[in-house]
């Protein structure tokens, strides 16, 4: 008894081809993230300064990321070009905000830690010229 494929899956897909090689279908398939407006206001800094903000936000939740929203007025790119800076800067504040005070039941300090990962990232993506589309 050949086992049947699952839901959602093609018969061409569950059983090899004959010629010893899977078809191919030629489907390119594109990820994009949709960050929400907190999120995209993280602002591309220098590396060393995504790495204090970093160090700032594992020991005192949500002081990197209000160090980060002055880099906002200091010229900082961020994924919301439709928006004012000052606008930007705000969200920036209201994330620090939101880590310090849900860190008392660890949420805002998890929250901090990962906004501090993410500075990172987004500054490697700046000095190496990638463009950041995941």
């Amino acid at each position: 008894m050949e086992p049947s494929p699952k839901d959602g899956e093609s018969a061409a897909a569950a059983e090899p081809s004959r010629g010893g090689t899977a078809p191919s279908s030629g489907v390119v398939v594109q990820v994009r993230e949709k960050k929400g407006p907190l999120r995209a206001a993280i602002p591309y800094m220098p590396f060393p300064v995504a790495v204090i903000c970093l160090f700032l936000n594992t020991f005192v939740p949500g002081l990197g990321t209000f160090v980060s929203a002055f880099t906002v007025l200091c010229g900082a790119r961020t994924d919301l070009p439709d928006r004012h800076r000052c606008c930007v800067f705000w969200l920036n504040i209201a994330a620090a905000l939101i880590q310090i005070l849900t860190a008392i039941v660890m949420v805002g300090w998890i929250m901090s830690i990962f906004w501090g990962m993410d500075m990172v990232i987004l500054a490697s993506y700046k000095e190496q010229g990638i463009p950041q589309q995941l």
